[in-house]
């Protein structure tokens, strides 16, 4: 086998470990069994190691696909007409990637801090991206003005990790998304200040 065949035949076994390593890390949390991804990847345990080392390296790689993915969608969106639907699409495709990877949630937010960690730059330029629809949707009066990107983050990612607990409270979770939506409306702000009045 020449080197040029050796690297094609380690890319599709790196991809191939990606694209299983997904859909397991989906069915089992970020604590997913590497010898069950490799089984099902068709690969040996050593091929799996020499791509990734270790679990956090599989799931670095993981969450730096997820983080840049979601940053595209954003900077995509920033072109569509309406910003306040613009930001919601967004966010649900946000929040749903965080429930299908449970324990993605926490891992993100320790990122979102940590400078040192590979996976920091990727998750900024995604939080950045996000960050320029909320500003947008401020600017034509959707979103409340005392809220910023990453108030915005936080409250989903909320939601995301309350999800995780457990079927009952998973089962709310479009209708936690919808109450948090609806307090980061521009008009909730003066709905406070009405019923302070009253």
């Amino acid at each position: 086998m020449t080197g040029r065949q050796q690297r094609a035949d380690a890319q599709r076994n790196y991809e191939r470990i990606l694209e299983v390593a997904r859909t397991v890390v989906e069915e089992q949390g970020t604590q997913a069994s590497l010898r069950d991804i490799a089984r099902r990847a068709e690969v040996g345990m050593g091929t799996l190691y020499r791509h990734f080392p270790t679990r956090e390296a599989l799931l670095e790689a993981l969450l730096r696909q997820r983080f840049d993915n979601l940053a595209a969608r954003a900077e995509e969106l920033e072109g569509a007409g309406d910003s306040h639907e613009a930001l919601r699409q967004w966010l649900r495709e946000f929040l749903r990637g965080a429930s299908a990877y449970r324990g993605l949630t926490a891992s993100m937010m320790t990122t979102i801090s940590d400078e040192d960690s590979p996976l920091h730059a990727s998750c900024s330029a995604m939080r950045e991206a996000a960050g320029r629809l909320v500003k947008r949707a401020q600017d034509d009066g959707h979103i409340r003005p005392d809220a910023d990107g990453m108030d915005v983050f936080a409250l989903i990612s909320a939601v995301g990790w309350i999800a995780e607990q457990g079927p009952v409270v998973a089962e709310r979770r479009d209708h936690l998304f919808s109450v948090v939506l609806d307090g980061l409306a521009a008009g909730a702000v003066s709905g406070r200040g009405r019923r302070a009045a009253d």
